[in-house]
């Protein structure tokens, strides 16, 4: 829904410079007590991150299948009819078409096919088919808003995060930038009832730079928090936000959901020898190896860095204060924007784990001074 994709996603997906809105290289953190850190210092002048809209993305990816050879259908997948595992026979999927122009509510179809793909999004009808299991989630609301051509000049190449309680109890709120206007939102797994109440404290944070903003577009959406138990059964497997593919402390999926996608596709043509034989459920399971080992770590890290720094108002101070640090920031995008965990310097690392530590000291301080002050 935020639409920032890393620049590896760019060059990887071949993905056209004219579908990316905006390319951001400087990132601002602020802080519970509006501390603000200028993140974006060890760039490299051909890096950035890329800032789009979904609806085109989205678009220009189903366009580029079809011309590639897919059948494109506009549908709801309802259910389907599952062969005996093993037997090789197919499945019938039952849907509802609405490229028929006969009625609002679609057209009842079916198709029998050799094997399914479920990248139906957190709300899977695929994985409720094969009992994928449930999952914690976030929900996540934007408020897309048009603002003055000079406040806009601001979100040129700039985007903002903003970390407090205030704005959510676990996640943070954020100002992104797209074409002609700018992405306001925020997320929460734990307080779902309170997201209005903290888009709201969202905006009074940006209020100065959002000033005289006309909202055009409120999306909401749920969040993954963690893989599903179950992401294969048979001929079927889950990919991206069906399948469980966002990272904790980021909230990020879009490159995730194509990267599983990708897997899982090489994966069929591999294992059917190009269509030359039916797939097994061995065939998908090596896409679920692959994508495991290759991102494992990456989920790992930011399992970790989200519990740590995302549960007080004391420890996001010390996150931010660390962000200021341009081992940290060049650690941070290197992982970012290539998709995998950056080695790091062992003796950088150690100065990083004092620094971490003093900073979590600090901030625990102010926290109890000003305590002291409220009471």
């Amino acid at each position: 829904m935020r639409g920032a994709i890393p620049l590896c996603m760019v060059g990887e997906f071949d993905l056209p410079l004219d579908i990316i809105d905006r390319r951001v290289t400087k990132m601002k953190m602020i802080s519970p007590s509006n501390i603000a850190v200028d993140i974006g210092r060890t760039l490299k002048p051909h890096e950035y991150i890329g800032m789009v809209r979904r609806e085109v993305l989205d678009a220009y990816l189903r366009e580029r299948a079809a011309k590639a050879g897919a059948t494109v259908v506009n549908g709801l997948f309802l259910k389907m009819d599952k062969p005996a595992a093993g037997s090789g026979e197919r499945y019938k999927i039952y849907y509802n078409d609405y490229g028929s122009k006969k009625s609002g509510t679609g057209e009842k179809k079916a198709i029998e096919v050799d094997a399914v793909v479920g990248a139906d999004g957190a709300n899977s009808r695929v994985a409720k088919e094969i009992g994928a299991g449930e999952y914690e989630y976030a929900i996540a609301f934007q408020e897309r808003i048009k603002i003055p051509e000079d406040k806009m000049e601001y979100y040129t190449d700039r985007a903002e995060m903003y970390v407090g309680d205030d704005v959510s109890p676990d996640f943070y709120g954020w100002v992104f930038p797209k074409c002609d206007h700018v992405a306001v939102g925020t997320g929460t797994v734990t307080h779902k009832p309170d997201i209005k109440r903290f888009q709201a404290a969202t905006r009074l944070r940006a209020r100065d730079k959002i000033a005289g903003g006309k909202i055009i577009r409120v999306e909401a959406h749920p969040i993954p928090e963690h893989p599903r138990p179950r992401r294969v059964l048979d001929r079927v497997a889950l990919v991206g936000d069906a399948a469980g593919y966002v990272t904790k402390c980021s909230g990020e999926g879009i490159y995730f959901a194509a990267k599983s996608g990708k897997m899982c596709a090489e994966a069929i043509v591999e294992g059917s020898e190009k269509g030359k034989r039916m797939i097994n459920e061995g065939d998908l399971r090596r896409y679920l190896q692959k994508f495991d080992r290759t991102y494992w770590p990456t989920y790992k890290v930011l399992d970790v860095l989200q519990k740590v720094f995302y549960r007080s108002n004391s420890a996001r101070e010390a996150f931010v204060e660390m962000c200021a640090d341009d081992y940290v920031q060049k650690m941070t995008f290197d992982s970012y924007l290539y998709k995998r965990v950056a080695p790091g310097n062992p003796i950088e690392d150690l100065k990083l784990a004092v620094n971490t530590i003093g900073s979590l000291v600090r901030a625990s301080a102010l926290r109890r001074e000003m305590a002291k002050l409220v009471s």
